[in-house]
């Protein structure tokens, strides 16, 4: 990427920020409006369900067709947004580029969101619809659990790893396959106590700074002291035996580019076959770029090599 390219980006990171403590609300509607204009830009068939959560209220799931399905799978996607903003609204242009571009069905969680819900609520929305789809993949029009595959993006990324920690701690069945796109693993992206170098490089420069990250966690998890659990911060986890085959796709302008990929290598290091690759000039938040986008393009060839191994 040439240094104006470079420049560009910033300028245009720099006159989209906004205080994620005061302006969460503003933020959400804007995606909604933003989501549905131009309606003619996605074709996919949708249709709305629900899943029962372990405290026994619903959670929402919209599911995409592909306009071709090729894959048997079921794609179980967590939006990303810092646990915060995003919703199947808001993320209803992406899934639908994902079933298209993959050839699955995607069915997109609308997990309850913080300041309203904080941890762990989201978390055991998307926990309590996985373990049940695992349990019952007939709910899902599948014989085979093993074609249930997790994904997610951001914050979503870290609620699927958090997801399939969670489901072999409880001894429930793990899934076979999960996709974690540039994924939050760490509690601390503060530049100046940080252990990577993506935070101290990228942490004010490009679509997401470090200011953000922590008032995400701020407002997702309100009690400092839980932000250091294995359910907050998966690379704190003392055990990762036993998780799922694993790619894990970063971004190399995104300053949780580091803590993913640390992610990634110590999954395999617990001896779980993982794939990790960076898509060097990416910013965060890849997989909601238009279809034509050179990153996204690139991002779908990985992921379509990683589902044609199958489970």
């Amino acid at each position: 990427m040439s240094a104006l390219l470079r420049l560009a980006l910033r300028a245009v990171a720099r006159a989209g920020r906004f205080d994620v403590r005061e302006d969460y609300q503003r933020v959400r509607a804007l995606q909604r409006r933003l989501a549905a204009l131009p309606t003619a830009r996605y074709r996919t068939p949708t249709w709305d369900t629900f899943s029962d959560a372990p405290d026994g209220h619903r959670v929402p799931v919209r599911v995409f067709a592909p306009a071709e399905r090729r894959r048997e799978d079921l794609l179980l996607f967590f939006h990303g947004g810092g646990w915060v903003t995003g919703d199947i609204e808001s993320y209803t242009p992406a899934c639908a580029t994902m079933a298209d571009l993959t050839g699955c069905h995607v069915a997109s969680v609308d997990y309850r969101l913080a300041p309203e819900h904080p941890f762990p609520a989201g978390l055991e929305d998307c926990y309590g619809v996985a373990r049940g789809l695992l349990e019952d993949p007939g709910r899902a029009g599948l014989t085979d659990p093993d074609r249930i595959v997790l994904v997610g993006d951001s914050a979503g990324g870290n609620l699927a790893a958090a997801v399939s920690l969670l489901l072999r701690e409880s001894g429930h069945r793990v899934p076979s396959r999960q996709i974690l796109l540039y994924p939050v693993t760490h509690f601390d992206h503060d530049p100046a106590t940080s252990p990577f170098e993506s935070v101290r490089r990228l942490g004010d420069r490009y679509r997401l700074t470090s200011t953000e990250v922590q008032d995400y966690l701020d407002l997702y998890v309100p009690y400092p002291a839980l932000r250091r659990s294995r359910l907050v911060a998966p690379l704190m986890a003392e055990d990762l035996s036993g998780q799922p085959d694993t790619l894990l796709l970063s971004a190399g302008l995104d300053l949780l580019c580091d803590e993913g990929e640390a992610y990634g290598r110590a999954l395999a290091e617990a001896g779980n076959r993982v794939r990790i690759h960076r898509l060097e000039e990416a910013l965060h938040g890849v997989i909601t770029l238009p279809r034509f986008a050179r990153p996204l393009k690139e991002a779908y060839e990985v992921i379509d090599e990683f589902l044609e191994q199958g489970p």
